[in-house]
């Protein structure tokens, strides 16, 4: 009820609704009872969007993030009240095979939609979705705070860095003024896991599909470490921050992590076992590839920010995260056309514990 009463009725913008993450929030702003409209590209084959008919939970506009004349058009035309970006290239791998692509879509594209809010002359609450990786990483086992330097090793990580800075830049030179009624803060969220992940090379994706195929379990990094989180605990965060941001404009505007507490810190090969277990069979295979890419070994979070000023915290710990995962692809292996029901089950379950 905490959630649903401010939202109820209101206009929310989601940009890259059909993705992975912007699928779990169409159900959840549908849930809160907001009229919901999503601006991406069409979903992917096999996307979580296509299962629970995301179609018919919010109205669709296709078109492509670096479009800024139809962008504009249809913010201008919606008039949200708040909007949340995820469009983006939101994987490390693809950033090496597309680097100019991601520095586009992740940089260009949230300085499109920004420009694009310039337009409206009403209230509106702006969240732009990072990463936890736009961090300068040297792999120093420590949990990054919002004031730590932004950096990048491969292009996915240094574009989004370039979203933030792209966020701040605009912010301060057009959202500045108080008689301004818009509002624009940025989240970076840790590892996200949840059901409906069918993207190349994320561990839990790959985990599930090495099982329905009764493969062995082939992981990259298995000492490397990661912020794990259930989707639905940084959904959430996003959430109590545009409805700060909406009670203050001012005050909330700038940076947040949404991360998991300290001592739920788990390797890669951590989350293959316990993922192994849940499902009830399998075995894990150190992947030899002599091709690997750059990726950090150890990144986490401090996400004291979030708790202080929102009254943010992480719900389900990791092992609870893995679990809630597994049983949701489980649960599709067996009824394929149940995604959206067990989707708002566990959206529903976890606003109870809230």
């Amino acid at each position: 009820m905490e959630l649903i009463k401010p939202y109820k009725g209101k206009r929310v913008l989601i940009t890259g609704h059909t993705g992975f993450k912007g699928s779990w929030l169409t159900v959840v702003f549908n849930h809160l009872g907001s009229e919901v409209l999503g601006y991406a590209l069409p979903a992917s084959q096999d996307s979580l969007f296509d299962e629970i008919n995301g179609d018919q939970l919010c109205t669709s506009v296709y078109g492509d993030i670096l479009d800024k004349g139809k962008l504009k058009k249809t913010i201008t035309d919606f008039k949200p009240d708040y909007v949340f970006h995820m469009a983006a290239q939101s994987l490390v791998i693809d950033s090496y095979t597309n680097p100019l692509y991601t520095f586009e879509v992740n940089a260009i594209g949230t300085a499109n939609l920004l420009m694009s809010l310039t337009e409206l002359s009403g209230k509106c609450s702006t969240v732009i979705i990072t990463t936890d990786k736009v961090y300068e990483n040297n792999n120093y086992e420590k949990a990054f705070t919002e004031q730590e330097p932004l950096g990048g090793y491969d292009p996915y990580s240094a574009s989004k860095a370039c979203a933030e800075i792209v966020t701040s830049s605009l912010r301060n030179s057009f959202f500045k003024d108080q008689n301004n009624k818009q509002a624009i803060a940025s989240a970076r969220a840790g590892n996200v896991i949840g059901g409906g992940d069918w993207s190349e090379n994320r561990l839990l994706p790959d985990i599930i599909r090495s099982l329905r195929n009764h493969e062995p379990v082939k992981i990259r990094n298995p000492y490397s470490v990661r912020p794990w989180q259930h989707v639905l605990d940084p959904l959430i965060g996003y959430v109590k921050l545009a409805l700060a941001l909406d009670s203050e404009e001012q005050r909330f505007c700038g940076a947040y992590n949404f991360g998991p507490s300290h001592e739920n810190v788990y390797t890669v090969s951590d989350i293959a076992k316990i993922a192994l277990d849940a499902w009830g069979e399998g075995q894990i295979e150190i992947s030899s590839s002599e091709d690997k890419k750059h990726e950090a070994a150890y990144l986490n979070l401090d996400s004291s920010k979030a708790t202080n000023d929102l009254g943010w915290k992480p719900v389900l710990d990791v092992k609870e995260s893995v679990l809630w995962t597994v049983e949701w692809y489980k649960k599709y292996v067996n009824d394929k056309q149940g995604a959206l029901e067990f989707t708002k089950c566990q959206i529903e379950n976890f606003l109870k514990i809230v």
